[in-house]
């Protein structure tokens, strides 16, 4: 195992088109429904499992029927499951989201048995053998700010280990326990409306400066058609989205995560894995579901397909792909 991604687990039921909810028992034909595995652990690593990175995943899903299927969908994908925990009398988190036209997605989640993972459900091997720890949804995984939890993650790096970090919801009650973690922290991954949220800055540079000086050594704060932030000691850099049509925003977050992980491990500096993230989080945003258009691609098949880039005004995408990171409130 190389990464292990820890934290929140959801099953996605994705439609497209979707203009309206039909009214009373009418009936819409759309183009495509795909289930998916996704959330800010299980979508990074079937995300990294395509992308050839060996990666187990950590968390937990209910005794039920979609439990069943998350982890049937990662393993087929590639990814050792044995840390994901089954809770009986849980159900498995799950969420359908209707794709509009633009690309923006509406959600309705059940939360599920993340609210629920604790230390407990753990293998602490698991953590401290990885040689990057992607947290995936700390402020949904309730059960886990617990001292002994960042004292693991604390031996973890103390043996070597890379921990990066990213969220899950945009609900401001959620964001102030995140800040427990940023010690411990390597390279934390937020949006823009969370890093605005935790800081309590009133612009992305003055979060990324503040999130710094909570311990992570890169902030990387990703803006949605405006692309990303890149802050370290060394200044801020801003890495532009890519030129693409845009399909389906769902997990492009993730997306971003896991390519940035991989040039991580490539051997990159901060700001080219940033890039590389761009790119996967690119492909996935033309097609359906948090792991689409990545089958297949290799590191090199991505750099090649890096685009220049245009501003807002010249057509890159709508503002709707701002919204490219998890789930918008559980």
């Amino acid at each position: 195992m190389t990464v292990l991604t820890l934290g929140v687990h959801i099953v996605d039921v994705l439609a497209r088109p979707v203009e309206s909810i039909p009214q009373g028992q009418d009936t819409h034909l759309l183009e495509e429904i795909r289930l998916t595995a996704a959330g800010a652990a299980a979508g990074v690593a079937v995300d990294l499992a395509k992308l050839g990175v060996p990666v187990a995943s950590a968390g937990a899903v209910g005794g039920d029927e979609l439990g069943d299927f998350l982890l049937m969908i990662m393993a087929r994908h590639g990814v050792d499951v044995s840390g994901v925990a089954r809770k009986p009398g849980e159900r498995t988190a799950a969420s359908i989201l209707p794709i509009r036209p633009d690309g923006g997605r509406p959600s309705f989640h059940v939360p599920g048995a993340n609210l629920g993972l604790s230390l407990a459900d753990l293998n602490p091997d698991l953590v401290t053998g990885a040689r990057l720890v992607h947290l995936g949804g700390m402020d949904a995984t309730w059960g886990l700010h617990d001292p002994a939890f960042l004292e693991l993650l604390g031996a973890a790096r103390a043996g070597g280990t890379v921990v990066t970090m990213d969220l899950l919801s945009n609900m401001a009650d959620l964001m102030p326990a995140t800040r427990a973690f940023l010690p411990y922290v390597d390279h934390f991954l937020p949006n823009e409306e969370q890093a605005l949220m935790i800081s309590g800055a009133s612009g992305v540079e003055e979060a990324a400066r503040r999130l710094l000086e909570e311990g992570p050594s890169a902030v990387l704060i990703t803006l949605g058609a405006e692309g990303s932030l890149v802050a370290t000691a060394a200044g801020t850099v801003r890495v532009p989205a890519l030129d693409v049509p845009v399909v389906d925003t769902t997990g492009c977050g993730d997306a971003y995560c896991a390519g940035f992980i991989a040039g991580l491990l490539d051997g990159r500096d901060v700001v080219a894995a940033a890039r590389f993230g761009t790119a996967v989080a690119a492909r996935v945003a033309g097609g359906l579901g948090s792991d689409a258009g990545l089958d297949g691609l290799t590191i090199k098949d991505l750099d090649a397909a890096e685009t220049p880039t245009r501003g807002p005004a010249e057509g890159r995408a709508p503002e709707s792909a701002q919204a490219a990171h998890g789930i918008e409130g559980i």
